[in-house]
């Protein structure tokens, strides 16, 4: 079984290909203002060093949020045209979880991703990925008051997140959370959307000038 993996809605853009269960190649760039560029000949890049051709894919995995509005659309509009081309199945992944195979020393691990303005993107998990809190938008304030105080906790992040715990930098383990998801049903490429978590700041704006004419 040959799985392309996806991932474009952090701060880094990743495609890797496994076969077997094992890693064939692997591409990580940081982000910047040429994803929609880079990251097709990034794929095809990983194609190619794994020795394999596009329709040899079997199943594509693609991180479908939260994060980077516009990162999110370029990882899973590429994921769903490669699916619906050649006829392959998709299974969407949580950035959220996926930082969360950071190995750490804890109980619980709470990714977090910064969404400006005291907010962010975050949940917590165990060392087994199960989820200890759903991924949900919320105030840094509202997560801080909310942790168990019985529990070891190691925050994982790309920012810099100034708080009394610990906090890591995210190191992946992208076969952790395949063989998470091995046995998930692969979705229709239609059925695959983005999990923003939020509203985009037009919505929001759109939301409030409705609000104010009723």
């Amino acid at each position: 079984m040959r799985k392309l993996f996806i991932d474009t809605a952090s701060h880094n853009r990743i495609a890797a290909i496994i076969d077997n269960e094992q890693i064939k190649s692997l591409k990580i760039e940081q982000n910047g203002t040429d994803l929609s560029i880079r990251m097709l000949p990034l794929i095809k890049e990983t194609i190619d060093e794994a020795s394999i051709l596009p329709n040899d894919v079997d199943e594509i995995y693609v991180v479908n949020g939260p994060g980077s509005f516009t990162g999110i659309r370029v990882g899973v509009t590429i994921a769903k045209v490669y699916a619906w081309t050649l006829n392959k199945k998709i299974i969407p992944l949580n950035e959220l979880e996926l930082m969360a195979t950071t190995k750490f020393d804890g109980d619980l691990i709470v990714p977090y991703i910064d969404a400006r303005r005291d907010y962010g993107y975050t949940a917590i998990y165990d060392k087994s990925l199960n989820i200890y809190m759903e991924p949900k938008h919320m105030s840094r304030t509202s997560l801080l008051e909310s942790l168990p105080k019985d529990k070891k906790i190691v925050f994982v992040s790309y920012d810099n997140l100034d708080i009394e715990y610990e906090v890591i930098k995210p190191e992946i383990d992208i076969m952790k959370i395949l063989n998470k998801h091995s046995n998930d049903i692969g979705l229709n490429p239609h059925e695959c959307n983005p999990e923003y978590l939020k509203l985009t700041e037009a919505e929001e704006n759109l939301k409030k000038e409705l609000n104010k004419n009723d």
